[in-house]
């Protein structure tokens, strides 16, 4: 008998070492199964509206890589979202337009020649890779002048704030060339797929389900690399990675550059999926939003980002339609929960687990100082992770 447990404990052990080993291309597996599942379980608007948060979860995974990983508390994605979502609808609303004609908005200003920028972007291919390396270029000549003279913590924070909210004056501000504060919108087609077919709906969702995996993976490749290794040593010993030669500024360009991308990809999808783009999509209080879902989710982790991201999307939708005038309310009392009790993210709350067991299982009242110490401990293993 005796031996038959011993046998049981050395299958189960060595069935739990295949699964580690083979364990991302198990989630690989679920997740495909699960993108393809999605149609069959949703209806249209339901499917639309998880095209729109995946749209957002492609932001959230490069936030998590600049911030989670890089110590570079961005709060100005919506720049970058902006910049992809722009190059996108210019391309679109130019696939409707014959030869020599200009939108109807410019029409109304007395425009007849369309603006340089806007003539770049009519060539599909140019569009499509000018949706990822605008957003880039941009990021990478800000970063080389912000990190290259040492800007960081809460003055890089505050400074990518001012950036969204600059660009967002500077589109209403030129309304003649980009719609002002209406933005652009009333899109027909995706590179000549007709938006309004169910079938064109279903495969834009497949793309940005895809484009949110690509991602994840390319993130977890760079977290196992040596470059991940660096970015994480630039976050936590700055000064230490300099004197052993390294150039934390372009470790940092290279971050944040990569998570502006991702941003501006996002962007892009948003377009078709929502159908409109405008300067209230992309400002300051957008961004932010586009960093709760990285708080929430747990910012050192790899699919806490996208998890929170999904979760606070949905909630969103839900409860500022139930309840309008108190949904900021509750959006702040889970930012404080979630803060006060799982403070690296709901991806490091099962650390916290054994501790409140003891605790309320105990009977024992815990106390602030209980709850800054598991704190701590979850922070440990998260940059342990």
């Amino acid at each position: 008998m005796s031996n038959g447990i011993v046998q049981g404990i050395g299958s189960d052990k060595s069935a739990g070492a295949v699964f580690e080993k083979y364990r991302v291309w198990v989630g690989i597996v679920v997740t495909v199964a699960l993108i393809f599942l999605m149609p069959a379980v949703l209806s249209g608007y339901s499917l639309g509206l998880l095209s729109k948060y995946l749209c957002y979860a492609m932001v959230a995974v490069g936030i998590g890589l600049a911030w989670g990983q890089g110590g570079m508390l961005t709060l100005g994605q919506g720049l970058f979202f902006g910049l992809g979502a722009y190059v996108m609808a210019i391309h679109l609303k130019l696939e409707e337009l014959g030869p020599g004609q200009v939108p109807d908005f410019m029409a109304q200003y007395g425009i007849t020649d369309l603006p340089g920028f806007w003539d770049l972007f009519r060539n599909p291919v140019v569009a499509v890779i000018g949706v990822a390396v605008v957003p880039g270029a941009i990021a990478a000549v800000l970063g080389i002048l912000v990190f290259g003279r040492g800007v960081r913590g809460a003055y890089f924070a505050i400074l990518s704030q001012a950036l969204v909210a600059a660009f967002s004056v500077l589109l209403v501000g030129q309304s003649k060339t980009t719609g002002g504060a209406n933005g652009l919108s009333d899109f027909s087609g995706f590179f000549g797929y007709d938006l309004t077919d169910p079938a064109n709906k279903q495969m834009i969702y497949y793309i940005c389900a895809f484009l949110v995996l690509a991602m994840v993976l390319i993130v977890r490749w760079i977290r196992k690399s040596f470059m991940g290794e660096l970015i994480i040593g630039v976050r936590d010993q700055e000064n230490r990675m300099k004197f052993l030669g390294y150039n934390p500024a372009s470790i940092k360009v290279f971050a944040f550059s990569l998570a502006a991308m991702f941003a501006g990809i996002g962007g892009a999808m948003f377009v078709p999926v929502v159908g409109i783009i405008s300067p209230s999509d992309i400002g300051v209080t957008p961004s932010i939003l586009m960093l709760a879902g990285v708080v929430i989710g747990g910012r050192t982790t790899l699919l806490g980002p996208v998890v929170g991201t999904l979760l606070i999307r949905f909630a969103e939708t839900q409860l500022s339609d139930a309840y309008p005038s108190a949904w900021t309310y509750i959006e702040g009392l889970i930012f404080i929960l979630v803060i006060a009790f799982a403070p690296y993210g709901l991806g490091q709350a099962k650390d916290l687990w054994p501790w409140l067991k003891e605790k309320f299982g105990g009977g024992a009242g815990s106390t602030a100082g209980d709850v800054a110490a598991a704190g701590a401990v979850v922070g440990a293993k998260a940059v342990e992770a």
